[in-house]
């Protein structure tokens, strides 16, 4: 699951060369998605992922909170139970984040994250199981964000602008690194988009150059062709398979 949520990540990097329209992202926002994997031929329903936005406010600042839920469905939980939650807390004005939070529990193997946004500079803390806590500092370009916050960046691309074919090169960090991306524009499709009903949609296509991935063009996603480009199908090819998130409900959008 851990590798589904960075494909899911990394479809959205594309957001970054492209001006920011932050009032497309607002609080009270809810995508539920169910996530499938092909078991002996057969897409068969796992889990399910939830996207979801709120305003948190401190005493010195206001932000966005973005998060991304991923759960085993309660019937798979004991062959392998994942609970694993993402969060970002961005700038609602210019969606950077100021704080990256990862906290994963998947068949028993834990890891927590956090990485706190200073310009280009990042002060992460990581603890395994029970391995004593790690910690770094490092340094992200300008363009580069944490995972979460760039599931929400992507809809404030203008995508109407993109010739098929068309590509680009991004970087996005994860896991205490900077990974190179590569988006291409595929053109649009009708798709289901759950209680949002059929909905003509931008196709993307994402190579990056880890082993997460696999395959040229086998990575996909769908996104509706209005200001919202609420995600509505993501498939995926990695070493051990193949599977694909489908949007089931739509709230607050």
């Amino acid at each position: 699951m851990r590798k589904i949520l960075y494909i899911l990540c990394s479809f959205f990097v594309c957001c970054s060369f492209t001006r920011v329209n932050s009032q497309t992202i607002k609080a009270g926002e809810k995508l539920v998605f169910t996530g499938s994997y092909n078991m002996s031929g057969l897409m068969t329903q796992l889990a399910q992922v939830t996207m979801s936005t709120e305003n948190v406010t401190t005493s010195k600042n206001t932000y966005l909170h973005l998060s991304c839920e991923l759960s085993t469905y309660s019937k798979w939980d004991s062959f392998f139970k994942i609970r694993d939650l993402y969060e970002s807390y961005v700038n609602p004005m210019t969606l950077k984040p100021s704080l990256y939070k990862r906290n994963i529990d998947e068949g028993g193997w834990t890891k927590k994250e956090k990485y706190v946004f200073k310009g280009n500079s990042v002060s992460s803390t990581s603890k395994k199981r029970k391995r004593p806590e790690t910690q770094k500092n490092f340094t992200i370009g300008g363009s580069t964000q944490d995972v979460v916050s760039l599931l929400y960046k992507v809809r404030t691309m203008d995508l109407s602008k993109f010739k098929v074919g068309q590509t680009q090169n991004l970087m996005i960090v994860f896991d205490e690194k900077q990974i190179p991306v590569t988006l291409k524009y595929m053109g649009k499709e009708i798709i289901s988009a759950g209680n949002l009903g059929k909905k003509e949609c931008y196709k993307l296509s994402i190579g990056a150059k880890t082993d997460a991935l696999k395959g040229t063009d086998k990575n996909l996603i769908w996104l509706t062709a209005d200001a919202k480009k609420v995600p509505t199908l993501l498939k995926f090819s990695i070493p051990v398979g193949t599977g694909q998130l489908v949007l089931t409900s739509a709230s607050g959008i």
